[in-house]
C-alpha cells in the first residue's frame, strides 16, 4: 500500500539521459528473422535452461545444425532476458562473437551491452565495454547513456567518469548529448558536485541543452537536500535568462519541504506559501501536485489544522485538489483519531466526481484496520465497491480475518459469502471463520498503576511534593505513637 510516485519526478527521470528521444524498439524488429520459429525456440530453450554447465551450453550451441545470424543473436537475447541466467546470456554473446566474427555488427554488440545494463550485471558490461573498446567497435550514445546510469545507480560513480573521460577509445564524441546524459546520471544519485565540475569543463559543448542541465543539476541538490545550492542553482537560470518552469519550482518546494520536516516543522507552511508566491510572480500556477508536496510532509508530522487549511487554500486559489489530495488529508486524520472528519473528506471527493485508483482505498483500509478501527474501514470498503473499481480480493482478504480474530464471526462469514458469490478469488483461509480454531484478540484493561508524582513534575515542584510528603510521613509517625502509647 504506498502512493505512487510524483509525475515531477517522473518527468526527469525518463529519456533525459540523452536529451532526445530514441525508439526503443528491439533491433530484431527491423530485421527479418532467419530461423525457423522452431528452431528458434529451440535455441532458447537451450540458453534459458539452467541444466549444465556453461561449457555444456557451448557445446549444445555449436552443434547446433542452423547457421546462427545477427537478428537471430537479439532475438535470443530479448527473449531469453527474463528467464536465463546473465552469465549463460554472456557465454552464449562470447561463443556468438566468435561463430559470426567480423560479420556481427556494432548494433547488436551495442544492443547486448544494453541488455545486461538493464540486468545491473557489471561484470558483464564491464567485459564487453573493454572488447567494445579493444576491437576498435563503435558505442552508441544510447548505450553510453544506459551504461552510466547503470553504473551510478550500482555507486560506481568513477567508473562512469571514466567511460565520460574516454569516450574517444569507443569512437562516441563528447558533445551534448552525452554530457547531457553523464549529468543526469550522476544527480539522479545526488552527485550535483561532480555534475558540475563536468558542466564547468566542457561548457563550450552544451550550447541548446542549459535549461536540461540545469534541471537535472536542481534535482541533484534536491536528492541531497542541500537547499543551498538548489536556490543558486535557481538563481543562476534566472540569471542565464533561462526561465524556471514548473517542474524546476516542485522540485525546489520538495527540498524545501524535506529540510523543514527534519529541523524546522512549524516553517513548512510559510516557507512553501512563499515559494508558490514566487511561482506566480513567472506566471506558473501550482497545481495539486505541488500542494501534494507540502501536505505529504504536513502528514508526517502530523500537522492536522494546518492540512486542512491548505485544502481550503486551494479551493480559494481555483486549485482543483486531485484524488491524492484528499487521500493526504484523510490519511492524516483517520492517523491522529479523527475518524468522522476523515469519512467527511472522503465523501467530498466522490461528490466532486473524483474517482481515485485502488491503491487510495488500499492504504486507508489498511491505516484503519491498524487503528482498530474496522467499521470504518468496512464503510470505505463500501464505498469502493459503489465505484466499480474493482480490486477487491485484497480488501477481503485484509478484513475477513481482522473481523474474525476481533471475535465478530458474524461479519466475517459474511464478507467470505460476499467475495465467494463475487468469484473474488481468496487468499485466507477458510479457518479464520472458525471460531474454535482463531484465536480471538479482545484488548485488555490496562492494570491500574501507581502514579509517581514526583517523576512527571517539573524541577522546581519536586523539592516542594517531596516536602509534603516529608511532612505527612511525620504526621502518620506521630499519630501511631500516640495509638501505640500505654494508657
Amino acid at each position: 500500500m504506498f502512493l505512487p510516485k510524483p509525475r515531477w519526478k517522473d518527468l526527469l527521470l525518463r529519456t533525459i539521459s540523452t536529451g532526445e528521444q530514441h525508439v526503443l524498439c528491439s533491433l530484431y524488429s527491423t530485421m527479418p528473422p532467419v530461423l525457423p520459429s522452431s528452431e528458434l525456440q529451440e535455441l532458447c530453450r537451450v540458453v534459458s535452461s539452467g541444466i549444465g554447465s556453461l561449457d555444456d551450453l557451448e557445446a549444445s550451441v555449436s552443434n547446433f545444425s542452423v547457421p546462427i545470424t545477427a537478428s537471430a543473436i537479439t532475438q535470443v537475447l530479448d527473449s531469453c532476458k527474463n528467464e536465463a541466467a546473465t552469465r549463460r546470456l554472456l557465454r552464449f554473446f562470447s561463443w556468438s562473437r566468435k561463430d559470426l566474427g567480423s560479420e556481427l555488427g556494432d548494433e547488436v554488440f551495442n544492443h547486448a551491452i544494453r541488455l545486461f545494463s538493464e540486468k545491473k550485471d557489471f561484470t558483464a558490461m564491464d567485459i564487453l565495454i573493454s572488447d567494445l573498446g579493444k576491437e576498435g567497435r563503435v558505442m552508441e550514445t544510447q548505450t553510453f547513456g544506459a551504461v552510466v546510469q547503470t553504473l551510478v545507480k550500482l555507486g560506481r560513480v568513477d567508473e562512469a567518469l571514466g567511460i565520460f573521460k574516454n569516450l574517444g577509445q569507443f569512437k562516441c564524441p563528447q558533445d551534448g548529448v552525452t554530457i547531457t546524459a553523464i549529468v543526469s546520471a550522476l544527480c539522479s544519485k545526488g552527485h550535483a558536485k561532480r555534475a558540475e565540475g563536468v558542466v564547468w569543463n566542457h561548457k563550450g559543448k552544451i550550447s541548446g541543452r542549459e535549461f536540461c542541465i540545469y534541471r537535472s543539476l536542481l534535482y541533484g541538490w534536491s536528492v541531497q537536500g542541500n537547499v543551498k545550492e538548489a536556490r543558486r542553482t535557481i538563481k543562476e537560470m534566472k540569471s542565464a535568462g533561462i526561465m524556471p518552469d514548473l517542474f524546476c519550482f516542485n522540485t525546489f518546494l520538495s527540498c524545501l519541504c524535506e529540510r523543514n520536516l527534519k529541523s524546522n516543522p512549524s516553517g513548512l507552511v510559510p516557507e512553501a506559501l512563499n515559494v508558490m508566491m514566487e511561482m506566480r510572480t513567472y506566471g506558473i500556477a501550482p497545481t495539486s501536485i505541488s500542494y501534494n508536496i507540502l501536505l505529504s510532509c504536513l502528514g508526517r508530522t502530523r500537522r492536522v489544522k494546518e492540512s486542512l487549511r491548505i485544502l481550503k487554500t486551494m479551493r480559494k486559489s481555483g486549485c482543483f485538489a486531485d484524488w491524492v489530495t484528499y487521500y493526504l488529508v484523510a490519511r492524516v486524520l483517520y492517523l491522529t483519531g479523527r475518524f468522522g472528519k476523515g469519512k467527511e473528506i472522503v465523501h467530498k471527493m466522490t461528490e466532486e466526481g473524483l474517482v481515485p485508483e485502488q491503491k487510495f482505498y488500499y492504504d486507508l483500509i489498511g491505516v484503519l484496520c491498524g487503528v482498530e478501527r474496522v467499521n470504518y474501514a468496512l464503510e470505505l470498503f463500501e464505498l469502493m465497491k459503489q465505484t466499480s473499481i474493482g480490486g477487491y480480493g485484497p480488501v477481503y482478504d485484509v478484513l475477513i480475518p481482522k473481523f474474525c480474530r476481533g471475535g465478530d464471526f458474524e461479519k466475517g462469514k459474511k464478507l467470505w459469502d460476499e467475495a465467494t458469490a463475487k468469484g473474488v478469488a481468496l487468499h485466507c483461509s477458510s479457518d479464520v471463520l472458525d471460531p474454535s480454531i482463531t484465536e480471538v484478540f479482545k484488548p485488555k484493561r490496562k492494570m491500574e498503576e501507581r502514579v509517581n508524582l514526583v517523576d512527571y513534575a517539573p524541577p522546581k515542584t519536586r523539592a516542594q511534593i517531596k516536602k509534603s510528603c516529608g511532612k505527612q510521613k511525620k504526621i502518620k509517625k506521630k499519630k501511631k505513637k500516640k495509638n501505640t502509647a500505654p494508657t
